[in-house]
């Protein structure tokens, strides 16, 4: 998968390209729907089949005072894109001047003098240009004029509610991670690498990982059955998010336990994917009736697994 940068790449020489559009925060199931819908036209047309996101987020440059957590690195999207089947990615450096531009000069700048679109796929809300004021109906009129096509993929409900990375931002917040794990289509994680801890849950008898991680948003402090990922291989484990009240010195840590014991693990590059929340974080009087509660959070979880694929 070939990654350019918009303005500083020369043109891509991608064959018939055909794009989707969209920030893709999270790759939830409406975007790997937009994604699959390409990949299936690129195939069918013997194009491209290319992704076209934007870097900064809009809302870092437009308020970022109100701006939310990311659900993904940059690094994971593109890792997603590669894993939807896309041969290419263009990523548009976003910036207060080009938040300025007119909706048809962006298209005809960036679509059509750059990339040479030969079709552009969106979803229902795509909005662009200055003040949002690009619609899908004039996105598409400018395609008609400017020689490609242009589709609208519907967005995918989930319940009563259209699946949006606004929503899955709130469901994790929450901690609600199972039903996050659903309109995501895969479940919420984090990676990060193992660093030194304070060593207090090894001599609780739970040897935990600490994870630092460069993920912006953190599920709600808790505890949570999760699978940690490492060198490819999927572990059982249990997670805490939080401060730890019992033991803690007041900074947020994420600690996972694997389930089958925890080998030495400093310096790994973990993925940990958040299954199930099992409970609030609280604070204990005593080490003892933490560690109690520790095993007792080890039980509910391997109850979990026993009942589920990893």
């Amino acid at each position: 998968m070939q990654v350019v940068h918009f303005p500083e790449s020369p043109r891509p020489k991608w064959p018939q390209p055909i794009a989707a559009l969209g920030n893709f925060d999270g790759l939830h199931r409406g975007h790997l729907k937009l994604l699959e819908r390409v990949r299936r036209e690129a195939g069918e047309r013997g194009g491209t089949p290319v992704a076209m996101t934007f870097d900064p987020h809009p809302p870092r440059v437009l308020r970022p005072d109100k701006a939310p957590p990311l659900l993904m690195t940059l690094d994971q999207k593109l890792e997603g894109f590669e894993r939807a089947g896309m041969q290419g990615v263009a990523i548009v450096r976003f910036t207060a001047d080009l938040s300025r531009w007119e909706p048809e000069v962006f298209v005809e700048t960036v679509l059509v003098d750059w990339l040479r679109v030969a079709e552009v796929c969106v979803g229902a809300n795509f909005l662009f240009g200055r003040d949002r004021s690009g619609t899908f109906t004039l996105l598409r009129a400018i395609g008609e004029h400017c020689g490609f096509r242009t589709e609208k993929i519907d967005p995918i409900r989930y319940k009563d509610f259209v699946v949006s990375s606004t929503r899955v931002r709130h469901l994790v917040a929450e901690g609600r991670v199972d039903e996050a794990g659903a309109l995501l289509g895969h479940h919420y994680f984090l990676d990060g690498t193992v660093v030194t801890g304070d060593g207090r849950g090894r001599t609780l008898g739970f040897p935990t990982a600490n994870l630092a991680t460069t993920n912006e948003l953190l599920p709600a402090f808790g505890i949570y059955a999760t699978i940690a990922i490492i060198d490819g291989v999927h572990h059982r484990s249990v997670t805490s998010v939080g401060v730890r009240p019992t033991i803690g010195d007041g900074r947020v840590t994420v600690e996972t336990y694997l389930l089958e014991g925890s080998p030495d693990l400093y310096g790994a590059r973990v993925r940990l994917a958040f299954v199930q929340w099992l409970r609030e974080e609280r604070k204990f009087d005593g080490l003892e009736p933490l560690r109690v509660q520790m095993a007792d959070d080890c039980a509910q979880a391997a109850a979990l697994f026993r009942q589920i694929a990893v």
